[in-house]
């Protein structure tokens, strides 16, 4: 019996008007619960330095201490504790690993590790950022995009895939609707 592909999942927060800078969504208690669904289901995540960076210096303290810091709601818990014990690998030719189960992925590596990771058994990987997921869908790994759309306009950037080389066409093959207005819109590559 052959062993079924593991799929790259990618998704980020824009806005209407594509800006995909974090403080520029709207987070609430809905949106956080599902992007805990969706780290919950993946098997490992794929991170670029950056992307890492922000998550480790959100979420690695109440994930492995369990302690709610200051400032942050109770529902973002969740988010903390299902990303909190995930392999992470980090896209980087810096990057050195200091512990939260994260280990690097040197550039030149990229496409064959990923596809080595994609061929193992399991739920799915998960991606997220800007430049790491341009060179994952360059490369024609991603399997399902999920946008994340808030209801506003932030007028100012960055965008993701900026600069891909070609068009990726895709088909729509879902969407979820928040109480906030923001719509998850799913889609998978024409293959």
């Amino acid at each position: 019996m052959p062993i079924a592909m593991r799929p790259l999942r990618y998704s980020i927060n824009i806005t209407l008007d594509g800006c995909a800078d974090h403080r520029a969504g709207v987070p609430d208690e809905e949106l956080h619960a599902y992007s805990a669904e969706t780290i919950a289901r993946a098997d490992a995540l794929i991170f670029g330095r950056v992307m890492y960076g922000l998550m480790e210096a959100g979420w690695r303290e109440p994930s492995e201490s369990g302690v709610r810091p200051d400032g942050m709601a109770e529902w973002m818990m969740p988010f903390a504790r299902a990303i909190g014990g995930k392999k992470k690998y980090v896209v980087s030719s810096t990057f050195e690993s200091t512990g939260w189960n994260a280990e690097p992925i040197r550039p030149a590596d990229l496409e064959a590790t990923v596809r080595r990771l994609k061929d193992e058994p399991g739920n799915g990987l998960y991606t997220a950022g800007v430049t790491l997921p341009r060179a994952l869908a360059e490369l024609g790994l991603i399997d399902e995009y999920e946008f994340w759309v808030q209801p506003r306009i932030a007028g100012h950037g960055p965008t993701p895939f900026v600069g891909l080389p070609r068009h990726i066409e895709l088909k729509f093959t879902g969407h979820r609707g928040f109480a906030s207005g923001a719509v998850a819109l799913r889609y998978e590559p024409r293959r």
